[in-house]
């Protein structure tokens, strides 16, 4: 393929990422995924290699990436199987995260797949929101090994117990309506699977198209030219970097159950060959839910070193190819089975990309910016029984890091998380909430030549009894400045005027107040005055 031919593959199949993206959002019943935008979209080849994604979630992408050709391996494909999962000791990332694939397949060929993963509010856990202060993956919710979801139009029927399960139906019986896609349509729980499905087809179609019109054989030769050519790409970038090894730490706050001050430790080696990502010394698995499975951690490992390659790089395995990860089997980021993993997705990824940030600034001092909140903020709430029956799932924004070209930008989700606010009306029409306050967190960024941005307040008062869990970062470490710059403000939150840890699980009553300000980014040099 020549250049043209390239960028014209390229464009297309991520375009078909894109539909499936708009697909899933348009018809998605759940505000964290028409709203929040918490969802991706991605196309795999044969093998379960990368080809092509849409500009959605790095923790998502990364993590897919990372593990799709292991997940696909277990199922013997036929035309029209579409799998589930979310299993993040197979293939997943935390439990809310289910991924749905579909394979692609024309003239009887099997050429691809198409995959998308979105974040579901309510899967099964007893605290709703089901991003509780765990301490073992199944008190996370319903674990979903790779399993059909449809077998020639059919739910089979450990997916049907699946689906059962997570309708509300108790005893796992598969109930009316649960084993056919009509009757998904009964059950308000299902609608997103729904969603998923239909985006699923749609990506599958377009690629069978996209097939056709080049032949099984063309396309075939056309993946692995753009994978080549990423990698010829990535090869060049990373070869910018000066050859040595480079080293830092960071930590975590806590697990919320005790561990204080959990430590992430890289060792950056650069050669020719290559770059090495070694986080050996880092902190072993820890009894709360900080703990990543290794394909979390990758995911922050490829979105930190795709950051520093041209922005025209192709979305594929090919970009990655660079690139090797160690990190040894029992320590927080190559966790074991049953740890429990709701906050290495959203927060120890944050943390992740964090250290390997500070490691690299002594080699890019001119590209590397200062660190951001270090956090999601996660904010899950609901009611069960006589309080109703809700759940409901944000992250916040916060600042990002200013750098050698500018300050920070101001309440905005940075790194490993790339999905919008809840708009106030959709969270206050959708549940008994009234935000009372949503504003800039005036000065909350890091001072420096170029300061870092601000975070948010935001400020909720209940209409109804409800649960709450936080999960946050950044409380009581700030986000660091860089180059002489200040750090950033930790985070902080309050109900009712009393400050709360930034691990909890607590119940409110009706006309409570919850407060949550969000970290500022650190701040980049000294300061002028």
């Amino acid at each position: 393929m020549d250049g043209i031919e390239l960028a014209l593959l390229t464009r297309r199949t991520q375009a078909i990422c894109d539909e499936m993206g708009v697909v899933l959002r348009r018809t998605a019943f759940s505000p964290n995924i028409k709203d929040r935008l918490d969802y991706s979209c991605a196309l795999f080849d044969a093998r379960g290699e990368l080809f092509a994604q849409a500009a959605h979630i790095p923790v998502h992408l990364g993590s897919m990436a990372y593990a799709m050709a292991d997940v696909v391996a277990t199922i013997c494909w036929q035309p029209g199987d579409v799998a589930m999962f979310n299993d993040p000791y197979l293939g997943g990332t935390h439990l809310p995260d289910v991924t749905v694939v579909t394979p692609v397949f024309v003239g009887g060929h099997h050429v691809g797949f198409a995959a998308n993963r979105a974040h579901h509010a309510d899967i099964g856990s007893d605290q709703p929101g089901s991003m509780p202060l765990s301490r073992t993956l199944a008190e996370e919710g319903v674990i979903i090994a790779p399993m059909l979801l449809l077998r020639d139009g059919e739910v089979p029927e450990e997916a049907a117990a699946v689906l059962a399960r997570l309708s509300g139906d108790g005893d796992g019986d598969s109930g009316p309506g649960v084993d056919s896609v009509e009757g998904w349509q009964q059950r308000p729980q299902l609608a997103d699977f729904l969603a998923q499905l239909s985006s699923a087809r749609v990506g599958a179609k377009r690629m069978a198209e996209l097939v056709q019109s080049l032949g099984v054989t063309g396309f075939a030769a056309g993946v692995d030219a753009v994978n080549d050519y990423a990698e010829r790409l990535a090869r060049e970038a990373l070869a910018a970097l000066p050859f040595g090894e480079w080293y830092a730490e960071d930590v975590l706050d806590g697990d919320g159950l005790g561990v204080m001050d959990v430590p992430i430790r890289v060792r950056i080696t650069v050669a020719e060959e290559g770059v090495e990502v070694d986080f050996s010394g880092t902190g072993g698995q820890v009894g709360g839910n900080l703990n990543c499975p290794l394909s979390v951690a990758a995911a922050a490992v490829f979105y930190v070193f795709r950051c520093l390659m041209p922005a025209h790089t192709p979305a594929t395995a090919g970009s990655f190819r660079p690139i090797r990860l160690r990190a040894p089997l029992g320590c927080l980021l190559n966790a074991e089975r049953p740890a429990a993993v709701a906050a290495g997705n959203v927060e120890t990824s944050m943390r992740v990309v964090d250290v390997l940030l500070k490691a690299l600034a002594p080699a890019l001092p001119d590209r590397i910016p200062a660190a951001s909140q270090g956090t999601m903020n996660n904010l899950a709430m609901g009611a069960r029984g006589v309080d109703g029956d809700w759940d409901y799932y944000e992250t916040l924004a916060g600042g990002t890091g200013a750098h050698a070209g500018g300050a920070g930008l101001h309440a905005v989700h940075s790194h490993m998380t790339n999905t919008l606010n809840t708009p106030v009306e959709s969270l206050e029409s959708h549940y008994p909430l009234q935000v009372e306050r949503y504003a800039l967190r005036q000065g909350s960024g890091g001072a420096g030549q170029f300061p870092g941005g601000d975070g948010v307040v935001r400020v909720y008062r209940f209409l109804a009894p409800a649960q709450i869990s936080l999960l946050t970062e950044r409380r009581r470490h700030a986000p660091w400045g860089l180059a002489g710059g200040s750090d950033g403000a930790p985070g902080a939150a309050w109900l009712n005027d009393e400050p709360l840890p930034g691990k909890a699980s607590f119940r409110v009553e009706t006309g409570d107040v919850l407060r949550i300000e969000t970290p500022g980014g650190g701040g980049y040099g000294v300061p002028e005055h």
